[in-house]
């Protein structure tokens, strides 16, 4: 299901529905990020997505992860929570969502990479490589976050 992101946008349309997710900033020993490029933006972005009934928020992260790039982690930490409610996605089936996103720190614990149906390109980069890649707002900040190893609380 295509979406697109708004990012404090005047024209944004009015969020319907507040979902919890998690993403995870995964980093393997050599100091790599994981990312994955989205099937339904074309963007670079981590791994994540909707919390289900039933799991906790590090469950969801390490599900997410898995599902999404083939690699299995643990959580180590939190890097920071998103609620900003002026960031929006749009899906195509009239689902407008406010962001609620809790950003999670991994390691990789073993599996190897794959794309899914949600990806087409699966990679690790050094922190520095993802200045030059395209990836919404949103995306950059939490890897900003990580990158400057302050915890924000709210945004």
């Amino acid at each position: 299901m295509p979406r697109r992101d708004y990012e404090d946008d005047p024209n944004a349309p009015k969020a319907n529905s507040l979902v919890p997710a998690a993403s995870v900033v995964v980093v393997d020993g050599g100091g790599r990020v994981l990312l994955q490029r989205r099937a339904d933006n074309g963007m670079w972005a981590l791994p994540g997505g909707k919390m289900e009934l039933g799991e906790s928020l590090g469950d969801c992260g390490i599900r997410e992860t898995y599902e999404e790039t083939g690699i299995r982690i643990e959580i180590m930490g939190i890097v920071g929570t998103y609620t900003n409610p002026g960031h929006v996605f749009a899906y195509d089936d009239d689902e407008v969502r406010q962001e609620f996103s809790i950003c999670l720190l991994g390691r990789p614990v073993g599996g190897e990479l794959r794309v899914s149906d949600e990806s087409y390109e699966v990679a690790w980069f050094t922190a520095g490589a993802t200045d030059e890649l395209p990836m919404v707002p949103s995306i950059r900040k939490r890897l900003a976050d990580w990158r400057s190893g302050a915890i924000p609380v709210v945004r």
